[in-house]
């Protein structure tokens, strides 16, 4: 009962009637690490999700709470910068600063949010967070923004204010998401397409490893100069290369020597990734699940083996999944070193499934597993009060 409650509680808070958002986290079917890349991504909304209750005040306050952590920050907008107090309310601070960086005059605003979309399982709480404060605003202020320049600033507000210099795939996914369909982003143009999935014989089914190893921040940024470090080297012999994604596979084994092989590693695996979601595409738009999986597959051993961001509780999830009845493929989801495994699984074993890698996670690592169904939902819009 999430709309109702951050609506009630807004209602007793602030004695209005608000506006209701809801934003929903995202998975990524395939594609990873291809968007800093300028490469292309797979995208869907899902089920959980972030809601807003957002109403503009005649006190001339920016008042925000926090409805999961029972906390508030205040703030006047003529004061909105970066806090130290709050490093939640960072997200929607960023939001702000955004549109009045965009010549928007953002009066005082009351906001009361909160969500179930699990905090450190890379469904993309925080893009979450800021695209249901923007699109909130964006309706109360009648700015007219496009959704892509929405999904834009709320990217810059993560960079700025949460100094996380995350890619646009999150944000973009959020925003642009369709019930029953996954998007493919092409992260250099913006351009983008839908293909359909099949939620109702197939779930979406995300094992959460409840691990986040220290190396993630850190060897997130290693990669990010790998890959700046391989075309580098390949614009000598290709001048006209921007990106990776301007590199085909068989370019990089041509050089594969003068890389060397860490830099050949990571090279061969972004450009076979940029193959893969255009594959995945193709395989989705023919209903061949089996494919789909295959790739993904492949995906998690180019992760674990190539790009080396994977770790021993991801590899055990996505071993545990093979020739399982029911299951297409698995891999690993975002960054790497913990957070989740997705999985693909007819809906009549989906139960048998989440019992079989349950039980393989506690037997294998004698840890336990904590798992969603997620469906494929509707992007950022307004709800009406139940």
């Amino acid at each position: 009962m999430l709309v109702p409650s951050i609506a009630e509680d807004f209602r007793q808070r602030f004695g209005a009637e608000p506006l209701l958002v809801r934003a929903p986290g995202r998975i990524n079917l395939i594609g990873e690490h291809t968007d800093y890349n300028d490469g292309l991504v797979l995208p869907a909304a899902i089920d959980r999700e972030m809601v807003f209750a957002v109403a503009l005040n005649e006190v001339g306050r920016i008042r925000l709470r926090s409805f999961d952590l029972n906390e508030s920050f205040e703030v006047s907008p003529e004061a909105v910068r970066r806090t130290e107090q709050a490093d939640w309310a960072n997200y929607l601070l960023g939001v702000v600063a955004q549109l009045q960086r965009r010549g928007v005059a953002v009066p005082g605003f009351d906001c009361v949010f909160g969500g179930n979309i699990p905090i450190g399982a890379g469904l993309s709480s925080s893009a979450a967070v800021e695209c249901g404060l923007i699109y909130a605003l964006d309706q109360l202020l009648g700015t007219g923004i496009d959704r892509l320049e929405l999904a834009l600033m709320a990217q810059k507000a993560e960079h700025e204010f949460a100094l996380v210099q995350c890619g646009l795939m999150d944000q973009f996914a959020s925003l642009f998401g369709r019930a029953g369909q996954v998007v493919e982003l092409d992260c250099r143009s913006h351009a983008y397409r839908y293909f359909p999935f099949d939620a109702e014989n197939c779930r979406v089914v995300l094992c959460n490893t409840g691990v986040k190893h220290s190396l993630a921040s850190s060897e997130y940024n290693v990669r990010r100069q790998e890959c700046e470090q391989g075309v580098a080297l390949l614009r000598h012999h290709y001048p006209g290369i921007g990106s990776l994604r301007d590199v085909t596979p068989e370019q990089v084994n041509v050089h594969r020597d003068e890389l060397g092989p860490l830099l050949h590693r990571r090279c061969l695996y972004v450009t076979e990734e940029n193959a893969r979601v255009t594959a995945a595409g193709q395989a989705l738009q023919a209903g061949d699940l089996a494919e789909v999986g295959r790739l993904m597959y492949a995906s998690h051993a180019g992760l674990r083996d190539q790009y080396e961001v994977s770790c021993r509780e991801l590899d055990v999830l996505v071993e545990a999944s093979r020739g399982v009845p029911g299951v297409y493929g698995a891999r690993m989801m975002g960054g790497g070193f913990g957070g989740c495994t997705i999985n693909l699984v007819a809906a009549e074993h989906a139960a048998a499934f989440v019992a079989h890698a349950t039980a393989a996670y506690r037997e294998q690592l004698n840890r336990e597993l904590e798992t969603y169904q997620a469906r494929i939902a509707d992007g950022v819009g307004v709800v009406a009060a139940q």
